[in-house]
């Protein structure tokens, strides 16, 4: 099953952003003084007592009697502060309700944890900013919310973060083994917005499924839809387009990343969709980053291809650039659409399959360590301080995405340009043409 998914809300400057980022061991968030800083929806996927689940640190809830923050588009504060929280509580499985321990409750406080009430989701109240004793007393009015237990922290200083990490994860939903049939594939359709992603999913359900309009960012919910191609069942799951970080207006519309996360747990593989009239910009890679941070395969489709010049000089300069932009992943393969006259349409959705099928196949041990003796033979690892690093054992693990865990006596001393090396010799023998691999590095002891 898809991990769980835990919305950190609250209101602008609770320091949130700084929470989230003790709670996962790491600076994504940017944290400043300024009210509304975040801007963005910034997810990780962290792990606590044998539990991974992903955060997803959210903008701030308006005070409607307080400041705008910056940027703040004209519309009824009241109503931004209600759709926020109402599209919180539907999309995760455990609200993190984030309050001011010194600042003390205001009014949309009351607001928002009367909706959470109503909504019987599990929800986990934290007063933050509880650096002293006086803090820590003054927090207690916030159980005259009626959220349950409250828990002080400080997310600067870390304190009471573990205690906090023990009650989400007692609320998490309860793990259950999937066991999807073989032949689904699902595919997740990614881009930015007006790139033709619901057009390119009309094209393949053969009917107006998804609400197609020039106006950018018509699509805010993920939609499945399913399609049968040569007896396998497919399902399409249309996200809503991904604009450029600080470019995400406040409301609903911000959770349009977090639902775009979710759809990319759930798929195989996604198609990420480009538009060959305003070439590759970097919004693309970072939605590409995205996919593979989930470690879905992916398959690039160059979209209104039939409006540009097609020539063999234009086709060589694409193919150039997405060399260059995708470096990072040599693996990537791409065609070129058009969602209106259905170019390519099919040939991308059979490259997707495709890559689906890759990503379930496995590769015997026996060959395995084969690989790996030969792996080292022809390229020892660097030696650290002096010291011989010796790998003993290879094995595929059973997981989602081609996983290849690498027994060694001393894993942190392999440098990142050997695990490199070992990837790319898994890829020389094995294929897995389209999808990212997953090395991990264990004791020889483990």
């Amino acid at each position: 099953m898809a991990r769980a998914l835990v919305a950190v809300v609250g209101r602008p400057n609770v320091g949130k952003s700084t929470l989230f980022n003790r709670l996962i061991g790491d600076r994504l968030a940017i944290v400043e003084d300024e009210p509304g800083t975040t801007r963005d929806r910034l997810y990780a996927t962290t792990e606590w007592r044998g539990r991974e689940f992903t955060l997803v640190d959210t903008g701030g809830l308006v005070d409607p009697g307080g400041p705008r923050p910056p940027r703040e588009p004209p519309q009824d504060l009241e109503d931004s502060v209600r759709r926020q929280a109402e599209a919180a509580i539907d999309e995760a499985d455990v609200v993190l309700f984030v309050v001011d321990a010194q600042a003390g409750i205001i009014p949309v406080e009351h607001d928002v944890a009367d909706r959470l009430r109503r909504s019987r989701k599990p929800v986990v109240l934290a007063a933050n900013k509880t650096d002293s004793w006086r803090s820590e007393a003054q927090a207690a009015e916030f159980y005259s919310l009626g959220l349950g237990d409250l828990h002080t922290v400080s997310a600067i200083q870390g304190t009471g973060t573990g205690d906090l990490l023990d009650a989400i994860v007692s609320r998490l939903p309860k793990e259950q083994e999937a066991t999807p049939e073989t032949t689904d594939v699902r595919i997740a359709i990614l881009g930015r917005p007006n790139v033709g992603k619901s057009s390119f999913l009309n094209t393949l359900a053969r009917e107006e499924r998804a609400v197609v309009n020039e106006q950018p960012g018509t699509t805010r919910d993920t939609v499945d839809t399913v399609i049968e191609r040569q007896g396998r069942r497919i399902v399409l799951v249309d996200t809503a387009g991904i604009r450029r970080r600080g470019r995400i207006d406040e409301g609903i519309e911000k959770f349009a990343l977090l639902r775009t996360v979710r759809a990319l747990e759930r798929a195989d593989v996604a198609i990420l969709l480009t538009d060959a009239t305003e070439g590759l910009t970097a919004q693309d890679v970072h939605i590409a980053g995205y996919a593979l941070e989930a470690f879905v395969g992916l398959v690039l489709a160059v979209n209104k291809w039939d409006l540009v010049d097609r020539g063999a000089e234009t086709t060589a300069a694409v193919e150039r650039e997405i060399a260059r932009e995708f470096h990072f992943a040599p693996w990537l393969g791409h065609r070129f659409v058009s969602a209106k006259t259905g170019r390519g349409v099919e040939e991308a959705l059979a490259d997707a399959v495709a890559v689906s099928d890759e990503r379930r196949r496995r590769i015997s041990t026996a060959d395995l360590h084969k690989l790996l003796v030969e792996a080292v033979a022809a390229h020892p690892p660097p030696t650290d301080k002096g010291r011989e690093v010796r790998f003993h054992h290879v094995t595929q693990a059973k997981a989602p995405a081609p996983t290849f865990v690498f027994f060694v006596d001393r894993p942190a001393a392999v440098h990142f340009s050997y695990v490199r090396y070992l990837e790319n010799e898994i890829r020389r023998r094995f294929g897995f043409h389209g999808t990212p691999l997953r090395i991990e590095l264990r004791g020889a002891r483990e």
